[in-house]
Parts: C-alpha cells; structure tokens; sequence
C-alpha cells in the first residue's frame, strides 16, 4: 500500500510540471533574417523546474522498492517456516485428541514437550501478528487456534495430576503388597511385642511426628512438656497433661490435665493447677513450682525439678500434695543443662523397668548420670556414661537403655548414643527422626 501511494503521488507532480509548461506557451509572430533564416523571441514566464523535488521523489521511490523487496523476502520466509508449523499444529491437535479420548497413557513428561511445542508456534505467530499489523485474517485464526489448544493441554495436564497419576501411585501401591503377600504366603510371620515388653532388638525407627494442638497459654510460651502416664499399669491410661513454662523459659508454675485426647484436642473439661502461691504486695512463694521442661507424669503423681534447688519434686495429681528429696551432688540452675535448651538440669525419664533420672554433677565433669528412682524418690542404683550432657539435645529411656540425640540441622535431629544399664555398655547408632520445631524441648517414650 505504501508503494503505490508514492507511485501515485511521483506521477501528479510530473503531471502537474507539463501542465505547467504547457499552459505557459503562446503563439508570437517572427522575422526572416537575409539568409533566409527564421528568428523569433519568446519570452519565458518566471517558472523554474522543480528539478530538487523531482530527485527527492526518485531517491524515495529508490528506497521504496528496496523496503518493499526486503518485506516480499520476509513474507516468503514467513510462509515456509508457517507451513512447517501448520503441519506440526495439525499433528499436535490429533495427539491432544488422542489424549483427551484418553487413547495413550501419557505422562508428566509428554505434557512438556506438547506444552514446548505450542510456546514455540505461538512465538512464532506473535511475529507475524507484529510484522502484518494484525491484518491478516488466516494469521488471527491460527493465534487463537493455539491459544485454544494451549488452554486444553493445560486442562488435561491439571486433569492427569489431581487423578490419573494418584490413581497409578495407589496401583502400584496397591501391586507391591500383593507382591509382599505373595512372597510372604505361607510364611510364619511373628507376633508383634507388647507394649510394655521388652522383647525386641532395641530400637530401630521412629515414624515421623505430628502437631496435637498448640497449648492453651498461648504460641508465646514455648517451653515445657506434654504426654500421658508414663506408668505401664496406670489407671488413668486416658489422662493427658499439658505443662508450659512461663514466658522465661524456666519456671513451670501451672498445668493442666485432660481425661481424654479428645479433650486434649478440643480443650475441653480441662482441670488446672497453680504451683505458686501469693504472699502479699505481687510477692510469690515458688518454692513448690518446677523448673526446666524436664517434667514426666509416673502413676499418678507430676515428677520434676524444683525451682531454685537440686530437689526432686513429686505432686500428687488427685491430692495436690508435694513431697520433695535433695539429690545430693547433682548441679543445677542451668550448669549442665542440653545444648540449645536452658534450665533442664534434670530430666526424668520412665520405661518398662521404672522412673529414671537423668543429671549431671561436678565429680563427673558434665557428663550424663542415670539414676534409678523409687517411689519415694531415693535413688536406687546410679550410672555414669562418657557422654557429655551439654553436647547432647535430649535423652530418653527405653528397657533400661538411655538414648541420645543430637541434632542434623533445623528439621532433623539424629539418635546416635545409647547406654544399657543392664550390661553396662555403650555404644553409638544413628537414627535420623524429624521435628516439628528447630529446638526439641523434651524426649519421651511412652510404653
């Protein structure tokens, strides 16, 4: 279109200059000389040739026909390179066809290379878009062609995710345990141990953990414990106890029980006890409260430290009576307490042989004593491990053989000493367990 325009105009401007030549001549009368020659004078109106105009129009009609050239060379290119897409386009509709008939088992990988496909040709068509300015009708049917093939893809891929692919996983699934069962068939398999028993080879996994609830003080208080009876024959097998620390993260002044894990879930029927006690003008007697997350509940009765001192502290869940015994030599307020958690200089701990105590004292140089505890909080029989008690993040008992943990990094933490009371041995593992927060304040096993 723009050649022709300039065509046209270069012609009216060389007809409008022999229009104005021609209008401008007129007839005069001339003379014959003596040699028979015939002289005559004309005079010329004052009109000069537009001779500049008449070159600019030629170097504009020079560059035109080079821009029009350029311009027939990209179409060609554009039509080849089309062509080859067209048919691409038209075998990438019949496999999408295919897919939605769901004629194939297609695969994650198959929707990227169509997806690849489609991104290339609608590049492709952009380019034509820009370059014809949006005039071509065939060049518009073909972007929105691929736009609408390209919003199917997506749907079938959206389709094979949320179900075909969970249906195959459940397949396989669901193919690898009848492969069990027919390799274990006619296999004597073994009755698994009972709780409380410890007849098994000593620990060997531990299965992946999960949120109960946040506890009812509120996220800001993020120290303490919680559990259940940790006595094997306990008549409150339903009974939960919850037992933040104040915001410090030192003192336990209140806890709370619940008769049920619903309960527990639901805070609901929750039954509270306050461990200090009001003197007067905002002073508080905390001579009964505990300190350090090292809290354990054992047959009915709250076990931990006491604030302030090297006591052993047992509370009585159904009385609230406290009864107290000095653990002569072990240190406390925070001396050697886990790595990464203050004032847990005592740590109780109870499996299928009984209550434990876990502590340090100065004749050991930090490292980790275990007590055997009775009911009236005398210890019975003590052991002392080569494991530093600050280099460790927590501890637990189990048939009589104390583990201990450290951590991997900010999600996962490892089991990787043990001590047997039974033989005297240690020894180390590695146990890789997750956690829900970066700090473990408290290590339990529940027999």
């Amino acid at each position: 279109k723009t050649l022709g325009k300039m065509l046209l105009q270069l012609l009216l401007a060389v007809a409008l200059v022999l229009h104005a030549v021609a209008s401008s001549a007129q007839n005069v009368t001339g003379t014959v000389d003596e040699s028979g020659r015939c002289l005559c004078t004309v005079v010329l109106p004052d009109v000069s040739f537009p001779v500049q105009r008449m070159e600019s129009l030629e170097y504009k009609a020079y560059n035109l026909n080079i821009s029009v050239q350029q311009e027939i060379t990209k179409i060609k290119n554009f039509q080849g390179t089309l062509s080859v897409y067209l048919q691409r386009l038209l075998n990438l509709t019949q496999r999408v066809e295919v897919m939605e008939m769901g004629g194939i088992a297609y695969t994650e990988l198959n929707f990227e290379i169509v997806k690849l496909e489609i991104k290339e040709m609608e590049s492709l068509v952009a380019q034509l878009r820009r370059s014809m300015d949006g005039s071509n009708t065939v060049v518009e049917t073909l972007y929105a062609e691929i736009l609408n093939i390209s919003i199917m893809v997506n749907q079938l891929e959206s389709y094979d995710k949320n179900n075909v692919l969970a249906v195959r996983r459940q397949i396989v699934a669901l193919r690898k345990r009848l492969q069990d069962c027919e390799t274990n068939l006619g296999q004597a398999t073994p009755p698994p141990p009972k709780y409380g028993s410890c007849d098994h080879g000593g620990l060997k996994n531990v299965s992946k953990p999960f949120v109960a609830q946040l506890n009812w003080r509120g996220f800001n208080f993020k120290y303490g414990g919680w559990g259940k009876d940790s006595f094997p024959g306990t008549s409150n097998e339903d009974l939960y106890w919850v037992a933040p620390l104040n915001g410090d993260g030192r003192i336990m002044e209140t806890f709370r029980r619940y008769k049920s894990y619903d309960d527990l879930l639901l805070y609901k029927n929750p039954i509270d006890k306050t461990l200090s006690r009001y003197v007067s003008h905002n002073n508080y007697d905390y001579s009964s409260c505990g300190q350090g997350s090292g809290m354990i509940a054992y047959n009915n009765s709250l076990y931990y430290n006491c604030y302030n001192t090297r006591d052993l502290c047992k509370l009585d869940l159904d009385s609230g009576a406290v009864v107290r015994k000095t653990l002569n030599d072990a240190v406390f307020n925070n001396r050697f307490s886990y790595a990464a958690v203050t004032f847990q200089d005592f740590d109780f701990a109870a499996d299928e042989d009984g209550l434990w105590v876990l502590y340090s004292t100065e004749q050991t140089a930090g490292n980790i004593n275990i007590g055997k505890l009775n009911s009236s909080l005398m210890v019975e029989s003590t052991w002392t491990t080569s494991q530093y008690k600050p280099g460790v993040t927590n501890a637990f008992m189990i048939c009589g053989v104390m583990y201990a943990t450290r951590p991997v990094n900010t999600r996962r933490e490892e089991i990787f000493y043990m001590y047997d009371t039974k033989t005297g041995q240690e020894g180390t593992l590695s146990i890789v367990i997750d956690k829900m927060m970066e700090t473990v304040q408290i290590g339990r096993a529940h027999v």
